[in-house]
């Protein structure tokens, strides 16, 4: 019997938390739909045998989808952060989000097309924004300030001056 996880965290989705699931256990590595539960009984936002949760894994964070219904939404106070070795890889991960009815964002945030919050963050951003050399680090953050997705090159001519 696998020992379920510590701390897990749970998503609140209207209806589709299995679809949200399943991409991103498609989008991501280390990620999986681990088990999809029925309702036993008729609940507010569905009925008996209805999905009303979904065990599911992102990037080997434990999740828990629930399908609460429309009384709550996720917001930019909870997002995924994704840290990308170059550009082939932020672009890979933004453009799965965004090309699946998704929106563009400030500072390379963006969300998935249920509202869920992602930065998707170059290591080389997150090493230049904290260089001990502060000149460089505000090139860095400056540039940043003005992207949506973020463009690797040109955080690195930032940091070159």
């Amino acid at each position: 019997m696998v020992k379920p996880a510590k701390n897990t965290i749970c998503l609140w989705y209207n209806g589709d938390a299995e679809e949200a699931a399943r991409f991103y256990a498609q989008t991501f590595p280390d990620s999986s739909v681990d088990a999809v539960h029925h309702a036993p009984g008729d609940f507010p936002s569905g009925k008996q045998g209805d999905v009303l949760t979904v065990e599911f894994t992102v990037m080997g964070i434990p999740c828990l989808g629930l399908n609460g219904g429309p009384a709550f939404q996720h917001n930019e106070a909870f997002s995924f952060q994704v840290a990308t070795v170059d550009q082939a890889e932020t672009d890979r991960y933004w453009n799965a989000i965004v090309g699946n009815g998704g929106q563009e964002s400030a500072c390379g945030w963006c969300k998935d097309k249920w509202g869920l919050s992602w930065q998707i963050t170059p290591i080389v951003l997150t090493k230049a924004i904290a260089n001990p050399d502060p000149a460089v680090a505000k090139r860095a953050f400056e540039a940043m300030m003005e992207m949506q997705k973020i463009d690797v090159a040109a955080i690195e001519a930032a940091c070159r001056g």
